[in-house]
């Protein structure tokens, strides 16, 4: 019943906003609404630390990812002019409510708790979540087996539904919690944690940029929605929602995901 109750408002969500996601037509803007910007630009919120979605590439030192090519695409397709503006994760959705960004690309789990102080695109992807473990962790091999280690410790990130859940499977007090994205990780990899609870794709975006250092043991969660996150009443977001659908009946989504993720784009919960 715990487990239940942790989840239960995420996986609520899901089904309500999974019947808007199965249909991704194109359908035409109402009258009066534009889907030309006129050029103007877009502040756009990432953290650049959560690959593939958005992170600096070791090689070039370049902010690359997910976020990075998908709004390049959107606003080529609303005549916008992106700016990519890092932010951190604490105190992002005040930010946004108080409009100092336009919209946040970061991974974002469309909850209705959350919608108290922002507004969400339509859903662009569907997730779950896993644990993570250094690769050569033999004691931690599922859900189970971390529950029951109470000296095992695991790391996750402030303010995340990534931090909701491993409430529920190991409870507050075995839990540390990180103020960006990327420290949980980091923390594993030097022996400060025991694994981290994270999403499946940001998962496979950290064992990609460190190979061989980490594995996945266990699913926890699936058929979480993310969306782009943006002030109430924001006039960016139907623009924003029609060039999503665009993409998506051209085949332009699935083949950013294709190109990030390792495989297609699926907005929905079935």
């Amino acid at each position: 019943m715990k487990k239940l109750a942790v989840f239960t408002l995420i996986i609520l969500t899901s089904f309500i906003l999974s019947a808007c996601a199965a249909d991704q037509t194109p359908e035409a803007p109402a009258a009066g609404v534009t889907t030309d910007l006129g050029g103007a630009e877009v502040r756009i919120a990432v953290e650049d630390a959560y690959p593939p979605f958005n992170y600096i590439d070791s090689d070039t030192n370049e902010s690359i990812g997910w976020d990075y090519d998908a709004w390049r695409e959107i606003c080529d397709r609303i005549n916008c002019t992106p700016v990519f503006v890092v932010a951190a994760w604490d105190g992002l959705f005040e930010a946004l409510a108080a409009e100092e960004y336009d919209v946040a690309a970061d991974g974002i789990t469309i909850l209705l708790e959350r919608t108290d102080r922002v507004a969400f695109s339509n859903p662009y992807m569907n997730i779950g979540q896993v644990i993570m473990v250094r690769v050569d962790e033999k004691d931690i091999t599922d859900q189970d087996a971390l529950e029951s280690m109470e000296d095992k410790v695991v790391g996750v990130q402030l303010g995340t539904t990534n931090e909701i859940v491993a409430m529920g499977v190991v409870g507050e007090e075995r839990i540390r919690s990180y103020d960006t994205f990327d420290l949980p990780v980091i923390a594993l990899m030097s022996g400060d944690v025991d694994a981290v609870i994270i999403d499946t794709v940001a998962a496979g975006g950290f064992m990609g940029e460190n190979p061989g250092e980490l594995k996945i043991v266990d699913q926890i969660t699936s058929g979480e929605l993310l969306g782009f996150a943006l002030p109430h009443m924001s006039e960016l977001i139907v623009p924003l929602n029609w060039a999503m659908q665009q993409m998506f009946a051209d085949g332009t989504m699935d083949g950013l995901c294709v190109k990030w993720i390792g495989t297609k784009c699926d907005p929905t919960t079935d």
